[in-house]
């Protein structure tokens, strides 16, 4: 039985943490609270047909339908109106969190091209992580065969961790692939 990121956390990430930080009570463990998906449609956004392919992709990915995001003002420059669908975003909690992560680790990542792992700089001050992902197809959901525009997503997972240290902490005792 291989054992799934969720229980990793709570067998070995918990006990470690705990140790490392020396944290008395459970509760205060940094932990993750969810995970964000987005993608934004840039020049598709005038072709309904992909636009239409981008939200159903992000629903194969995450398991959960995407929320159209739309332009809250007209910017000329960017040829963006008012009310126009300028990205998808999906917010995972619970199994579905755990289950998108464990794919991203252990089977998307390391099919990524000229990936050598993380930087250790992607986690932030508040102990986040932000990944760029250049191409969805990554994913083994995705069938290669039916999709003709390759998108890109940006994943950010929030923890409650306080500082840099406790989130790099924390992602690496879950598996994340951080280069030395």
């Amino acid at each position: 039985m291989s054992h799934t990121l969720k229980q990793t956390y709570e067998k070995h990430a918990i006990p470690a943490l705990r140790k490392e930080f020396h944290i008395d009570n459970v509760m205060a463990v940094p932990r993750i609270l969810k995970v964000v998906v987005n993608t934004g449609t840039g020049r598709t956004r005038k072709e309904g047909e992909l636009m239409k392919k981008v939200e159903r992709d992000m629903g194969l990915l995450t398991g959960q339908k995407a929320s159209a995001r739309i332009a809250k003002k007209s910017v000329s420059s960017f040829k963006v109106r008012e009310g126009e669908t300028v990205g998808y975003a999906v917010t995972l909690r619970g199994t579905r969190m755990w289950d998108f992560l464990q794919r991203l680790i252990s089977l998307a990542l390391p099919v990524s091209k000229d990936f050598r792992g993380i930087e250790t700089s992607n986690v932030d001050k508040a102990g986040n992580l932000n990944l760029g992902i250049r191409e969805h197809s990554i994913f083994p959901e995705i069938v290669l065969e039916n999709i003709k525009d390759i998108f890109g997503l940006q994943v950010t997972v929030v923890t409650t961790a306080k500082t840099h240290d406790q989130g790099l902490a924390l992602f690496r005792h879950l598996g994340f692939p951080f280069k030395k």
